[in-house]
């Protein structure tokens, strides 16, 4: 009793904020949160991982990574936010006063981060709404190597390079649309966050009903099947002993993937109450990254399934299946 009650436990107590905004739902937490795990990473990267890595055989790596790093540091970022309240420079120093700068680089890094992946949504805002056009877009029996072509030479503007790779011109609807990407982004943290909790019912809503329309439509196309099989079914054991490097490629997936270490979970968790299941809500968030990328492989893969067939190709293989190339 005597050392519960001592001044230097009191003191490591961190006070209890009553006024501190809070979500309006438990739901609102959850698509904020999953909505900052989810991204290009789990589109364009995790099935190329699943390709590349043995097909079935990744997600042996993968969900021991989810299990053993991915979840548990989630867990740790969900409870230190709850208990302190606060982001992760102040949950630091809380911790002590000189890891104060370890909160801080977290943001920095998560600042560096945003900065272009602000401009990489310029371009896909960019090619969405020249996709209406009556362009290229329009032209029947587009090849992939022809869209990729067209989207880096037109939409990010490389065709303006000079003979030493240099820009030479600002493009102008690029500069528009990231002008228009920031003040979207002004307009989600603004007014607090009751309302960011709000817009995630939109923000990461409408990304799940397009992935499923995605699907929908990429299974039912011609050559599907010839894509699923490759992402999925042909499973080469041997690569987990074969390419050892396949397991640091797991962990390095669910690191970047779920978004932990960049400050996000802890401040998103600081506007939770603090008792609530941090183990649960971990879980629900970690899972359902991990969920959205397995299943937009289905449908990356099926569309590429289709492509082959339309070039008279025997393996997905012969195209580009990763990054920009899913153009």
């Amino acid at each position: 009793m005597e050392v519960a009650s001592s001044p230097s436990n009191k003191k490591a107590q961190p006070q209890h904020d009553p006024e501190r905004s809070r979500w309006t739902s438990r739901l609102a937490f959850y698509f904020a949160a999953i909505g900052s795990a989810v991204g290009f990473g789990n589109v364009w990267r995790f099935p190329s991982l699943v390709y590349e890595y043995g097909g079935g055989a990744f997600f042996i790596p993968y969900v021991l990574a989810l299990l053993l790093i991915g979840i548990p540091l989630l867990v740790l970022e969900f409870a230190l936010g709850q208990y302190y309240e606060t982001g992760d420079v102040n949950v630091f120093g809380g911790i002590h006063k000189r890891l104060r700068g370890v909160g801080l680089s977290s943001i920095a890094c998560g600042y560096m981060l945003v900065t272009y992946y602000s401009m990489l949504l310029a371009w896909v805002a960019n090619a969405f709404f020249d996709s209406f056009g009556d362009n290229f877009w329009a032209q029947p029996l587009v090849t992939g190597s022809d869209a990729k072509a067209y989207f880096y030479n037109e939409i990010i503007g490389m065709s303006t390079l000079g003979p030493d790779n240099r820009p030479t011109r600002i493009v102008g609807k690029n500069v528009g649309y990231a002008l228009l990407t920031w003040f979207i982004v002004y307009l989600c943290i603004a007014f607090g966050i009751q309302w960011t909790g709000r817009i995630t019912y939109f923000t990461m809503g409408l990304p799940i009903v397009l992935l499923f329309v995605f699907l929908g439509r990429a299974l039912t196309l011609p050559g599907s099947d010839l894509g699923v099989d490759e992402y999925i079914r042909d499973a080469n054991w041997e690569v987990l002993t074969d390419r050892p490097e396949v397991w640091s490629k797991a962990v390095s997936q669910i690191f970047f993937s779920i978004g932990v270490t960049f400050g996000i979970m802890t401040a998103y968790a600081s506007h939770c109450k603090r008792n609530e299941h941090a183990f649960t809500n971990a879980c629900v968030v970690a899972i359902s990254n991990s969920l959205f990328s397995f299943i937009s492989g289905f449908a990356v893969f099926a569309a590429l399934g289709h492509l082959a067939s339309l070039e008279a190709l025997d393996s997905v293989k012969d195209l580009e299946y990763t990054s920009f190339g899913l153009v």
